[in-house]
Order: structure tokens, then C-alpha cells, then sequence
């Protein structure tokens, strides 16, 4: 008998494969084209976004899709606090 194989679970919420180009994750190529204030306000607009379609659309995985935007909103701005 062969060893089984796992297969590594796909994280869709917090690193989706379709949004890394090498080994570049496309939102922080996002905030290094983005000003503080473009990017603070893509940040809250995905956040947004995501909170109201989940009742139509995407569900628990909405809901964590806004979550992982709110706390990049909040270590965006913690970051920066601190560097002041």
C-alpha cells in the first residue's frame, strides 16, 4: 500500500491563490501603488463590501472576508501610529 497523500487545504479567506502572482500577494502590491489615504480607503471599502453581500452572496465566507479587512485596516493603522 502507497502512502496516502494530503492535500494542503486551501486558505480562500486569508492568502486565495488567485490573488498571489509569484511571490507577490496582489494586495500588497495594492499598497505600495496607493497612497496612505487611497489605500486606507480601499481597505474600508472591501470591508464594507463584503459585510453587505453576505446575506446574498458569500455567506460565513463574506463575513470572514470583511473580518481579514477590518484587522488589516487596524494593523495598517496601529503600523503607522507606531512609526510616528
Amino acid at each position: 500500500m502507497g502512502r496516502a497523500r494530503m492535500k494542503k487545504k486551501i486558505d480562500y479567506i486569508n492568502h486565495p491563490p488567485h490573488y498571489k502572482k509569484g511571490k507577490l500577494e496582489v494586495i500588497d502590491v495594492i499598497e505600495a501603488f496607493l497612497t496612505p489615504e487611497e489605500y486606507r480607503g480601499y481597505i474600508k471599502g472591501n470591508n464594507i463590501k463584503y459585510i453587505l453581500r453576505e446575506a446574498e452572496k458569500g455567506g460565513d465566507d463574506d463575513i470572514g472576508k470583511a473580518r481579514w479587512y477590518l484587522n488589516r485596516f487596524f494593523d495598517y493603522i496601529k503600523g503607522k501610529l507606531n512609526a510616528s
